[in-house]
């Protein structure tokens, strides 16, 4: 184990010439991150998520009841133990053949089972009430995480002008805990270990800058606030765009590109870095092509509709309300929206994603 450790960790991949991991010890002149450091990661989220459960029952519940967004979650699907036990040992999602079986074993038409299965899958999805409280503790935390980096980049020289974060790299000193989402775990736990902080904040603080608008107009969007909805999406998407098609490559990629380059010197682990960062833009560009397609929708029917990621089905009123019956002649055949309540749960990945 300890080779295998000494092998990935090696200090010619790492880190620049001339520098070993021996050079980045905390002294008493100077304290350099430590790779140790990342396990107080584990406590610290247990922390979070007490304090998202804290503010979710006693600060945004209370919210949402004061805006008469109910609890009440999808039509719940009429009992059937054949159906149910298809659902839960065999598959949520039958196929034609399937479907057909079941038709003449339960004597029911094939739309109404199909029916049948929407309903239920729908009632293991979240209700409005819930949605809206995981988009206001999400709102809130990051509406604070960028107001915190915004508060701590605005006293950085680095902040004005990129090639600060490459003079006397990796000499210097830490400035600020990394905390970000789990998909980006990797490149933030290298670039801790590598001392890369200085150009971490600045991706970190510019991803960050759009999800409170995507999670606001996720809130008003449960509130039945459409124009408001409409607007703060109308937002999101113009932040979005700017900060991760303009700002991003043009200020964060062309530093670690060519300012890191003439400053520092390539590395091997300077290609894994700049890597990542061009698969999160080229990540940023598809989901650009997302919201834009969304905000296309929005102008030719008047108010945002559904997220193409959506995970919440939708059938019009008229189709779930309808009892399962023999006649498929009077199944509807309509397949509509309802509304927005599905746009957008799962959001544009920040740097994580």
């Amino acid at each position: 184990m300890a080779g295998i450790l000494a092998w990935f960790w090696n200090e010619r991949f790492w880190l620049p010439h001339n520098v070993t991991w021996a050079d980045l010890k905390n002294t008493e002149e100077a304290t350099f991150p430590q790779a140790e450091d990342l396990y107080l990661a584990f406590p610290l989220a247990f922390c979070i998520f007490m304090v998202r459960l804290i503010f979710e029952r006693f600060v945004a519940k209370p919210c949402a009841i004061a805006l008469n967004i109910q609890a009440n979650g999808p039509q719940i699907a009429q009992p059937n133990a054949i159906l149910e036990k298809v659902f839960t040992a065999i598959t949520k999602h039958p196929d034609e053949k399937r479907l057909e079986g079941l038709s003449k074993q339960l004597d029911w038409d094939v739309r109404s089972i199909q029916r049948w299965f929407r309903q239920r899958r729908n009632q293991e999805k979240p209700s409005t009430l819930t949605r809206f409280c995981e988009s206001m503790w999400r709102f809130s935390f990051y509406l604070y995480v960028f107001t915190y980096g915004v508060r701590f980049l605005k006293k950085t020289p680095w902040l004005w002008n990129t090639r600060h974060c490459w003079y006397n790299y990796p000499y210097q000193d830490f400035g600020i805990m990394f905390l970000h989402h789990l998909v980006s775990i990797c490149l933030i736990t290298f670039s801790y270990v590598n001392n890369m902080a200085r150009v971490g904040t600045l991706v970190l603080c510019l991803h960050d800058s759009a999800d409170a608008l995507l999670e606001a107009a996720k809130m008003a969007n449960y509130a039945k606030f459409q124009k408001v909805c409409d607007l703060l999406f109308v937002m999101f998407a113009m932040v979005f765009i700017t900060t991760r098609l303009g700002i991003f490559p043009l200020w964060v990629l062309n530093t670690t590109l060519f300012e890191s380059w003439e400053i520092v010197g390539p590395y091997p682990s300077w290609w894994v870095f700049n890597l990542l960062l061009l698969l999160i833009q080229g990540l940023n560009c598809f989901w650009s092509y997302l919201i834009l397609k969304i905000a296309c929708k929005a102008i030719s029917k008047g108010k945002v509709s559904k997220d193409d990621r959506s995970d919440i089905e939708s059938s019009s009123d008229e189709e779930d309300s309808e009892p399962p019956g023999k006649n498929p002649h009077t199944a509807t055949t309509t397949n509509g929206t309802s509304g927005t309540n599905g746009y957008l749960l799962t959001g544009p990945c920040s740097v994580d994603d």
